[in-house]
Order: C-alpha cells, then structure tokens, then sequence
C-alpha cells in the first residue's frame, strides 16, 4: 500500500487532536474530490513498517485524541490489510484512543455485506473477515462518496449531506446502524 500523507496534528477529520493517515488509491473519484491526487494506488510513499511506528509513536502524547484513516481510499480491497495491521497496532498500544475511518463507501450496503453480516446484529464470516475486523477495530465510520451537489461546509467531519457519522460499536451491539448527532 502507498500513503498519500500523514498528518501528525489534524484537527479537521475528527474530534480534538488527532493523527491521520491518507492512504492512496481510491475507485470512487468522486467529482470535487478534495483529494483527487491520492486516487492512485501508486501516488505518494510506500507503506513500511517504519510508517506505521512513525505513526505509533505520533499517537502517544496525551493531547492526541486518536487516529483518523482517510484516502484514497481506507476500504479498497488492496488498502484493507495493511489499514487492519495499523488498526490492530493502535488499538493493542493505545486502547483509549478513537479510530476514525473515512469511506466512499456505504456502511449498510456495502461494508456490513463483504463482512458477512446478514443483518447487523447476526455475522456470517462467508465474506471478507479483513472487513469485518476493520470495523471491530473501528469507532466511528464516515460513509458514503463525497457528493458534490450536496457539499455543505456546516457539517462536523464531513463533506457533504450524504455521508454520515456511524458509531460502528453501538451500530454492531444494537443491530441497527446508529449515527452521531450533528
């Protein structure tokens, strides 16, 4: 995997103070995309294990809130395993930060289907079991393709009408999907 950029005091993808990562490579390209360039999977540096303790270690002070994972592209098949290897680092090292974890695509229909989820509150692993750790790994996902028409610079966290902020945790105990307030 290739990353576009990290950010090491990001304020603008997620509550307080946080670390971000934009992976490369995304098959949206959405129109207005704020980040055309990283929609190729060869765009910017490869991905080591050099990167990710660089990021490990931008997490540990007390003020970061947490990790955002944004793109390109986090939920591309040729993204997931080296996102879920970061994933599961954070959360081993650091249990008390957020994962935050931006997608184009949408959380009901496309996510919760490759993880094998049949409804949300009953798994079947007949699918990607690479998603559905990503989402065990995950806070709050940001669904949905960045929609141009419906850009609206008001909202929290996110670009436009469409996309939502899910609680991926309550979302999987209550078996339905459950969003945050704006």
């Amino acid at each position: 995997m290739n990353y576009a950029n990290i950010k090491k005091t990001d304020v603008a993808n997620g509550p307080g103070i946080r670390v971000s990562l934009f992976v490369s490579g995304c098959t949206h390209r959405c129109k207005g995309c704020f980040n055309s360039e990283a929609w190729d999977f060869h765009y910017g540096r490869e991905y080591t294990q050099e990167t990710e303790e660089e990021i490990l270690e931008a997490l540990e002070p007390d003020y970061i809130k947490g990790l955002s994972i944004l793109g390109g592209e986090p939920m591309e098949p040729e993204n997931r395993g080296t996102v879920l290897k970061l994933l599961k680092a954070v959360r081993k090292r650091y249990p008390q930060k957020s994962i935050w974890c931006y997608t184009g695509y949408d959380y009901e229909k496309d996510l919760l289907v490759w993880a094998g989820v049949s409804s949300v509150g009953g798994t079947e692993f007949a699918a990607d079991r690479t998603v559905w750790e990503l989402l065990d790994c995950i806070d709050v996902l940001v669904d949905g393709e960045f929609v141009e028409e419906k850009k609206n610079l008001r909202l929290a966290f996110r670009g436009s009408e469409n996309q939502r902020l899910i609680d991926v945790k309550k979302s999987l105990q209550a078996g339905i999907t459950v969003c945050l307030p704006d």
